[in-house]
């Protein structure tokens, strides 16, 4: 991986091209992105970049962490993440990642965390089957019968059943970057990305980039 940038999601809109064809796409506000620490294989084991995102107050940060970033003599950030770049030797303390590292026409990879939507039935959370919608059946939407009888007389382990929906991390791949706007550091990504606005987003360089 030689590309890789943190960003806040804006919201979705659309854009039209040369031809007028009209083209969803999510925007976001990649970077700038500072440089915590360099990690090599000597001291660390292995080698990385460190990189940090988002001001936020000295109250809010705690002392280790604060201290972290004091000796790299960097501004406090809220999020703090590594990128195991295949050139992080090239990398300095202090050095920023903007959101020039991508270009019009790269796939990436996005990953954030989903909506949450708290505890759903099993309907809604996994698409299973309803029951009659009749007056007199009394079963509408119920998950229905989960175990059989005396053989095995239990409830297999990973049945879908009602709970907690959302609030997962999820990757989507191969989404093609449509427009880059260096000054203000926004990325226009094609399609959606997971997670509400002003959530953390992780833009990396594809792993299965189309052919």
């Amino acid at each position: 991986m030689k590309k890789a940038i943190l960003a806040t999601k804006v919201g979705m809109t659309q854009i039209f091209n040369e031809d007028g064809v009209l083209t969803p796409v999510t925007v976001l506000q990649a970077g700038p992105c500072v440089v915590t620490q360099v990690k090599t294989v000597e001291n660390d084991g292995y080698d990385a970049v460190q990189v940090g995102f988002a001001d936020i107050k000295e109250k809010l940060v705690s002392k280790p962490v604060k201290g972290h970033f004091d000796k790299a003599e960097v501004p406090y950030k809220r999020f703090v993440r590594e990128f195991k770049f295949e050139n992080a030797s090239e990398y300095n303390v202090k050095d920023e990642i903007k959101a020039d590292i991508f270009a019009v026409g790269d796939k990436v990879d996005a990953t954030a965390i989903s909506k949450g939507k708290g505890f759903q039935g099993a309907i809604k959370r996994l698409g299973q089957s309803r029951g009659p919608m009749a007056h007199g059946s009394k079963f509408h939407r119920h998950q229905g019968s989960n175990g059989s009888a005396t053989t095995p007389g239990r409830v297999f382990k990973g049945k879908g059943m009602p709970g907690h929906m959302g609030s997962k991390r999820i990757t989507i791949q191969n989404l093609e970057v449509v427009r880059v706007d260096v000054e203000n550091n926004v990325i226009l990504v094609k399609g959606a990305v997971p997670g509400p606005k002003k959530s953390l987003v992780t833009l990396k360089e594809t792993v299965k980039a189309s052919k």
